[in-house]
This record gives C-alpha cells, sequence and structure tokens, in this order.
C-alpha cells in the first residue's frame, strides 16, 4: 500500500475487483447486455407504431361507415359525370334537330338517276301578291314553267330578276311562264320589289311555307324547270346565270 493512502475494506476491493473484471475481462456479456437492451427498446417501438397503424385504420374505417363523405368530395365526384352526361344528351338532340331540320333533297337526287321527279303540288291555291286571286302550279300543266322561290331581302334575287324576267318574254311567245313565290318575306315588301324591277310574270306568297319545303327550299333563290307534263327537270340551289336559264328552258321544251 502506499504511503498516505487510506486502507480499503477487503470486501468493497473485492467487489470493485470483480466490477471491474465484468467490464474488462468479459466484453461479451457486457455486448449481450447491450443488445438484449436494444433489442428491447425496437420491439417496443415497433409494437407501438403498429398499434398506431392499427387504430389509424380502425378509426378511418369507422368515420367512412359512419359519416356520410364531405360535400366537396361528392362535388368531386359527381359533377364531372354529370357534365359528361348532360353533354352527351345535347349532342344527341343537337344531332337529331339538325338531321329533322336538313332540307329534302329527293328531287335532286331523283333527277341525278336521270328520272326526272313529278313537281311537288301544293296544298292548296297560293294566294297572288297582286289582287284577291290565287294560283297552283297544276293549272300550268302543259306548260314550260321556271318556278323561281326569292324574298325582297334576298341580294342573288335582286342580281337575277332582270334574268327572269327576260326569260317570261321568251317562254310567253311558246305559251310557258315565270312563277315567282315568296319564301319568308312580307307582301309589302315583296310588292315593292315586283314593282323596282318591273316584273310581269305571276308572283304568290307561300304564306306557311310548306310549298317551298316540298320542294327541299330553306334557302333563296333556288329556282326549277318544269315541263310540258309536270316533271323537274333542271334544279338550281341558288342564283341563276341566263346561259344556265336558256339550256334548262330548251331542254324542259323537248322533253316533253
Amino acid at each position: 500500500m502506499a504511503h498516505g493512502e487510506a486502507p480499503v475494506p477487503l470486501d468493497a476491493a473485492k467487489r470493485t475487483k470483480a466490477a471491474d473484471e465484468v467490464r474488462t475481462r468479459d466484453p461479451e456479456l457486457g455486448k449481450l447486455v447491450l443488445y438484449q437492451l436494444s433489442y428491447r427498446r425496437t420491439c417496443v417501438a415497433s409494437y407501438a407504431l403498429r398499434a398506431a397503424a392499427r387504430s389509424s385504420r380502425r378509426q378511418h374505417c369507422s368515420g367512412s361507415a359512419g359519416r356520410p363523405l364531405p360535400f366537396g368530395v361528392v362535388k368531386r365526384l359527381i359533377v364531372p359525370t354529370l357534365a359528361c352526361v348532360c353533354g352527351a344528351a345535347l349532342l344527341g338532340l343537337l344531332v337529331y334537330g339538325v338531321a329533322n331540320q336538313s332540307p329534302s333533297r329527293s328531287l335532286d337526287e331523283a333527277l341525278h338517276h336521270g328520272d326526272p321527279p313529278a313537281a311537288p303540288a301544293a296544298t292548296r291555291p297560293l294566294p297572288l301578291l297582286q289582287g284577291r286571286d290565287s294560283v297552283s302550279l297544276a293549272a300550268y300543266r302543259g306548260r314550260v314553267v321556271v318556278l323561281n322561290f326569292w324574298a325582297s331581302w334576298c341580294e342573288p334575287c335582286q342580281q337575277e330578276a332582270p334574268l327572269l324576267e327576260r326569260a317570261q318574254h321568251e317562254l310567253q311567245a311558246h305559251g310557258g311562264t315565270v312563277l315567282g313565290v315568296t319564301y319568308e318575306d312580307t307582301a309589302p315588301d315583296s310588292r315593292d320589289f315586283v314593282s323596282r324591277y318591273g316584273l310581269t310574270y305571276p308572283n304568290a306568297r307561300d304564306v306557311s311555307g310548306s310549298f317551298a319545303h316540298a320542294f327541299g327550299t330553306t334557302q333563296v333563290p333556288e329556282s326549277f324547270v318544269i315541263d310540258r307534263a309536270g316533271r323537274v327537270v333542271q334544279i338550281s340551289r341558288g342564283e341563276i346565270e341566263w346561259s344556265w336559264l336558256a339550256r334548262a328552258v330548251r331542254l324542259a321544251r323537248e322533253s316533253s
């Protein structure tokens, strides 16, 4: 024992030595203790995490089943679906409306296949613009007729009016006539038109539009050349030119 050191009891010395030996001479035991402590901490933390996850799932499931979905979620799910359904329905209605409003082209198709169709007849006589008399297409059977649908507000109708008046003079010499029929026009405006262009051929009013629709006419001007047998031999879906009109009238004379 060194000089000046206090004596240490034997039992205490042994315990200190034993403790030192545990820490220095038996390191594997120290590792095992540390490993076991670390393993317990890991197990406890893992168990806590699993328990928290199960609790969260239970709360989520019970909340979904017990409470309705928030309005915002419902809105996000339903509104796009309703928009698609409504859009498809509107598109279907639009296609249906266009198909039902499309003008008939049965006369054009028959003529294209070389089979001149009979001119549609009006269900009732059409009132003339001047006076109280009326006129029907059937009254001109046996004569070449140039049937022209027009309106005073139609610029191409203004361009072709002098040509029709010229044709009228030639047709009269052979017993034929031009027959004008107004479409979606007021009587006063139509009369002013006739007076302004000095038209001498008869002009009638298609009040209901049914006569024009029978020819597939929904816009003006449109002209139909009818032979003596009452068949449509030429059709112009638009403004006419003199070369077309002269040729069509000649064809109508030759076909009957």
